[in-house]
């Protein structure tokens, strides 16, 4: 059974690289954003007056006011899942929705820390290690060293 379980072990970084693993962690979490950013806007980034209202009476974030705080959460949502999709500026775009991670669970959800913490399982590789082979950051640095 050892041979067997060592064999698995051995065999799935083949078939499932580190690549192919920080792309499914960019597209799964933009994904997550990207679409809690396009419940806020109606056309392509009009804010909605439900969205104001969410950050006034329900968010209330400490610090920043409710407007300021939609309108940065709402392109927040809608940039930076595309640059992660991208795989440009992905450690930066990734610590930034981290940062977004923490404030919703500090002062929003608190009791939704299940999936704020599988957000950051998601996040934290990317900051760790980049985009990965398959990203224009990669892109970029190979040219760089070209």
């Amino acid at each position: 059974m050892t041979t067997q379980t060592e064999s698995y072990a051995t065999a799935l970084p083949r078939l499932i690289p580190a690549s192919l693993q920080l792309l499914l962690a960019r597209a799964g979490i933009a994904a997550v954003f990207f679409l809690s950013g396009r419940t806020k806007v109606e056309g392509l980034l009009t804010l909605k007056q439900s969205t104001y209202d969410l950050f006034e009476y329900e968010y209330a974030l400490p610090l920043v006011s409710s407007d300021v705080a939609a309108q940065m959460a709402t392109y927040a949502e809608h940039l930076l899942p595309v640059l992660l999709v991208l795989g440009l500026f992905t450690r930066s775009s990734a610590l930034a929705l981290l940062g977004m991670t923490a404030v919703i669970e500090i002062f929003v959800y608190p009791a939704a820390w299940p999936t704020h913490l599988t957000w950051a399982a998601l996040l934290l590789p990317l900051i760790a290690y980049g985009g990965g082979a398959f990203s224009l950051d990669n892109l970029i640095q190979r040219r760089k060293q070209a």
